[in-house]
C-alpha cells in the first residue's frame, strides 16, 4: 500500500455500512484521512484515585475497589433489567448500575471478589451514591508494583472527547479512530524537514496518535500545535503560490502624470489629506506603477475616507490614459457614491462638456434600472474612452459592456461581492487591470491574513480632522419602557436643533415580505407566543415603525420611508430629500449601512438592534457624526439583560473601534462563518486551527510559506507538501483561490 491511499481509504471498508453511513451523512467523514483529521474537542481526566468515603457528588472519580456483591433485577414487569454491583475498599460501600443490554459483560466479570478500577460520574439514587454505567478494568496482577503501574495508567488516562452527532456518541467515534489510528503512520508530512526540524516539530504520525490516544496533557500540547502548523501553512502556501502568479501576471503600468487630472484635484480640495490617507495613497501608487496587477485590500474605519483614497488612485489611472471602474453592492449606493464623487471633483468630471475642465473626464454612472437612452450614452462613453470613470453596480460586469482600457477596478465592500463577479470584471481588461478593494468591516490582522491572503493589506485607521465623536447607549424597551420614550424626545431634540435622524428597521414589512414569508395569517397561538416572546416575533418593520412614528411620537415632523424595494427614483428621490434636509427622519432598512453620507444626520435610532451582526451595528452607525456636530446611536432591544445578545449590544455601545469590535464579532461567532463567507471550502480545511487566537501561528506560518514559494514557486523539491495541497485544493477550491 503506498502512502497516500491508506488515507484515502473509504471508511465504508473498515468500519463497516451503518457506522461509515452515518460518518459521510452527519458529520462529513468519509476517508481514513477524514476521520484522522477529527480531532477532539476536549479530553475528560478519570481523576486521581478517590477513597469510596470521600466521593465527591457530580464529578467525575476512578476508584479502585473489590466487588462485594453482583445481583440482576427485573422491572418493567420483566421488560427491563438492570444489574446492580456494590463495591468495597475498606473505607466505604459503592453501588455500580447497568441497564438494558450492557449488563451481559459485567455480569459475567465483576464476580464477588474481583478487583477492578472504576471510573464514571458521582450521582445519588434513593439516598445512595451511584455510578451509572462506569468504564472499568479489571485488575489481574499478583504483583503490588504491576498493579499500582496498572492504577496509575488507568486513573491518568485522559478520555478523548469528539465532536459527535445524535446518531453516533463520542465513544463509538472514538472506537473507530481506535480501527483507522494504525494508518497514521502512512500521513504525507506537507512541512518541509528543514522547517520542521528547525521548530522542532513532533512527526506528523506521532502528533496524530498523540491527539487522539494521549498519555499526559504535554502530548495534547505537542500534537496541537504541530497540527496547527500544518493547517496555517499548507493554507498560507496555497494563497503565497496565488499572490507569486499574480506578479507573473502582465499588466500596464499607471505612473502619475504632472499637472493631470489629480493634481488639479488635489489642488481643489478644502482639506488636507491625513497621514494614512497620504501613506495609503503611495502603497497604491507605487502598485499601480508597476507591470503587474496590483492585489490591495483597503480597509478602515467607517468614515477613515476610504472613498476619497479610491478615488485619487482613478484619477491616477484616468491620467495614465486608461480608465477606471468601481463597482457597488446596491443600486442606492452606486448612486451614492456617483453622487458624492462628482461633487468632490466639480468641474473636473464635465470632461468634454461645456463648463466642464480641460484637464477632466466624464464620470458616468451604470445600473440595471437606468432609462435606455442614459444606458446607451454610457456604454457609449465607456467604449470610446470618453468616460474616465464608471460607477455601476453588477450591471457592469454584463457582456454588453466594453471599456476603451481599464487600468484599475475598484471593488466596495467586498464580502457582497461573489469572486466570479470581480474575476468578470477583470476579464475587461485587455490585460488584467490593477485591482483595489475596499472594505469597511475592520477585520482583525489575522482574518486578513487568512481569508484575504492573495491580496496585499492597506489600513487606514486614522479618522479625518472634522468628525465628531458618536455617543451610543443601549434602550432596554421591554424592562425600561420610558427610555424607548426618551429615545423619541431626544430625536426630536436633534430635528429642532436643525438635524436630522435615522430609524433603522431589520424588516420592511410590506406584502411582498409578508408573501415571502411562511405565507397565510399568523394563528392565535403562534401570536400569544409572540407577545410573550420577543425572540419568537417577527422583526419589526420600517412601515410599520414609520406609521406608529408620524401618528404618534414624531408626529409632525417630516418622517420618510427607505427599504430596497421600492422603484430606484423613488428611492433617489427620498434620498436627494433627505440630503438636501427637506426629510426631518428616515425609517429605513440596511439599505443606509453602507456610504451614505449626510453629514446634518446626527441620530439614529436602531431598533431590534440585537437582530443585527455587531459589525452591521457599527457600520449602520457609521452614518452618524459625520459632520461638525456630535453623533448619537441608540441601540433599542426587548433582549433579557444577562442575554448573549444584550452583551454584544454592550460591546458595541462600550467602544467605537471597529478592529475591536470586529474581533469580539469574531470570537462570539467563530470564524466559520467568516471564513465560510469568503474562503468557500478552505474553511473546512481548518479544523485545530482558530483564526482569532492563533495570530502568531498564522504570522509565522506565513512568512514561512513565502520563502518556501519564492525559492520554489512549483514545488518541484516538495513532493509531500504538494500531495497535501492537492488534497486541500480540490477543483472548486482551486478555482477559487484562482479567482481571488
Amino acid at each position: 500500500m503506498d502512502r497516500v491511499s491508506s488515507f484515502d481509504e473509504p471508511l465504508l471498508k473498515l468500519l463497516g455500512g451503518a457506522t461509515a453511513k452515518v460518518m459521510a451523512e452527519h458529520l462529513d467523514l468519509h476517508t481514513v484521512g477524514d476521520l484522522l483529521h477529527h480531532y477532539p474537542r476536549r479530553y475528560e481526566e478519570r481523576g486521581k484515585l478517590t477513597a469510596l468515603a470521600d466521593l465527591p457528588l457530580d464529578e467525575h472519580v476512578t476508584v479502585l475497589a473489590q466487588v462485594a456483591d453482583a445481583r440482576i433485577l427485573m422491572f418493567n414487569n420483566g421488560r427491563g433489567k438492570r444489574l446492580e454491583v456494590t463495591l468495597t475498599d475498606g473505607s466505604g460501600r459503592l453501588q455500580l448500575v447497568f441497564f438494558g443490554h450492557g449488563v451481559h459483560k459485567p455480569h459475567k466479570e465483576l464476580l464477588p471478589g474481583r478487583q477492578a478500577m472504576f471510573a464514571g460520574k458521582v450521582s445519588v439514587f434513593n439516598r445512595k451514591m451511584q455510578l451509572a454505567h462506569p468504564t472499568y478494568q479489571l485488575l489481574d496482577v499478583s504483583d503490588a508494583d504491576e498493579a499500582t503501574e496498572a492504577v496509575d495508567a488507568f486513573a491518568g488516562r485522559l478520555l478523548p472527547i469528539y465532536p459527535a452527532c445524535k446518531q453516533l456518541d463520542s465513544w463509538r467515534i472514538a472506537k473507530a479512530v481506535d480501527a483507522v489510528l494504525p494508518s497514521a503512520r502512512d500521513a504525507v508530512d506537507p512541512l518541509p524537514a528543514s522547517l520542521r526540524e528547525g521548530r522542532g516539530f513532533t512527526p506528523l504520525p506521532e502528533a496524530l496518535l498523540k491527539v487522539h490516544r494521549p498519555q499526559t496533557k504535554a502530548d495534547v500540547e505537542d500534537a496541537r500545535a504541530r497540527l496547527k502548523w500544518d493547517e496555517a501553512f499548507v493554507l498560507q502556501v496555497a494563497l503565497a503560490r496565488r499572490r507569486y502568479a499574480d506578479t507573473q501576471l502582465p499588466a500596464v503600468a499607471r505612473r502619475p502624470v504632472a499637472d493631470g487630472l489629480l493634481d488639479a484635484f488635489d489642488a481643489k480640495l478644502p482639506f488636507t489629506l491625513t497621514e494614512g490617507q497620504e501613506k495609503v495613497s503611495k502603497e497604491i501608487f507605487d502598485d499601480l506603477a508597476t507591470e503587474h496587477p496590483m492585489h490591495r485590500l483597503l480597509q478602515g474605519e467607517v468614515g477613515s475616507g476610504k472613498t476619497m483614497v479610491a478615488l485619487r488612485a482613478m484619477l491616477t489611472v484616468v491620467d495614465a490614459g486608461g480608465q477606471a471602474a468601481m463597482l457597488a453592492p446596491t443600486e442606492v449606493l452606486a448612486q451614492q457614491h456617483h453622487r458624492s464623487i462628482t461633487e468632490m471633483m466639480g468641474e473636473l468630471a464635465e470632461g468634454g462638456m461645456l463648463g466642464g475642465s480641460d484637464r477632466g473626464t466624464k464620470v458616468v454612472l451604470l445600473t440595471g434600472s437606468m432609462g435606455m437612452a442614459a444606458r446607451r450614452q454610457a456604454l457609449l462613453d465607456l467604449v470610446t474612452g470618453e468616460a474616465g470613470i464608471v460607477i455601476g453596480t453588477h450591471a457592469l460586469i454584463e457582456d454588453k459592456v466594453q471599456f476603451h482600457d481599464l487600468g484599475l477596478v475598484v471593488v466596495d465592500e467586498q464580502h457582497r461581492f461573489g469572486v466570479e463577479q470581480r474575476d468578470a470584471l477583470r476579464s475587461k481588461g485587455k490585460q488584467p487591470p490593477h485591482l483595489l478593494v475596499m472594505t469597511a468591516t475592520p477585520i482583525p490582522r489575522t482574518v486578513a491574513m487568512t481569508v484575504f491572503g492573495d491580496l496585499e493589506t492597506s489600513v487606514l485607521d486614522q479618522l479625518p480632522a472634522g468628525r465628531s465623536p458618536i455617543a451610543s447607549h443601549v434602550v432596554p424597551a421591554k424592562d425600561k419602557p420610558h427610555f424607548l420614550s426618551r429615545a423619541w424626545e431626544r430625536v426630536r431634540e436633534e430635528v429642532e436643533n436643525g438635524h436630522q435622524a435615522y430609524v433603522v428597521c431589520p424588516r420592511i414589512g410590506d406584502d411582498a415580505e409578508e408573501a415571502e414569508g411562511k405565507g397565510g395569517k399568523k394563528t392565535k397561538a403562534k401570536k400569544q407566543a409572540a407577545d410573550e416572546d420577543p425572540e419568537k416575533r417577527p422583526p419589526l418593520a420600517v412601515l410599520e415603525i414609520a406609521d406608529e412614528l408620524r401618528k404618534g411620537a414624531l408626529a409632525g415632523l417630516s418622517v420618510e420611508v427607505l427599504h430596497g424595494r421600492m422603484h430606484p427614483d423613488d428611492k433617489d428621490d427620498v434620498m436627494r430629500r433627505f440630503a438636501a434636509g427637506d426629510v426631518d427622519v428616515l425609517v429605513a432598512t440596511t439599505v443606509i449601512e453602507v456610504g451614505v453620507n449626510v453629514p446634518n444626520a446626527t441620530a439614529m435610532v436602531i431598533m431590534d438592534a440585537d437582530r443585527f451582526g455587531v459589525s452591521q451595528l457599527h457600520q449602520l452607525r457609521g452614518r452618524v457624526g459625520r459632520g461638525s456636530a456630535p453623533g448619537l446611536c441608540l441601540l433599542v432591544s426587548e433582549a433579557h439583560e444577562a442575554s448573549p445578545a444584550r452583551a454584544r449590544l454592550s460591546a458595541v455601545a462600550a467602544t467605537l473601534d471597529g478592529f475591536e469590535l470586529s474581533r469580539i464579532d469574531l470570537e462570539q461567532r467563530r470564524e466559520g462563518d467568516v471564513l465560510g463567507q469568503a474562503q468557500s471550502g478552505v474553511r473546512s480545511s481548518l479544523r485545530m486551527l482558530t483564526v482569532i487566537d492563533d495570530e502568531e501561528v498564522i504570522a509565522a506560518a506565513r512568512e514561512e510559506a513565502v520563502a518556501v514559494v519564492a525559492a520554489d514557486p512549483e514545488l518541484e523539491h516538495l513532493p509531500e507538501l504538494r500531495t497535501v495541497l492537492a488534497a486541500l485544493l480540490d477543483k472548486d477550491r482551486e478555482e477559487y483561490l484562482d479567482k481571488g
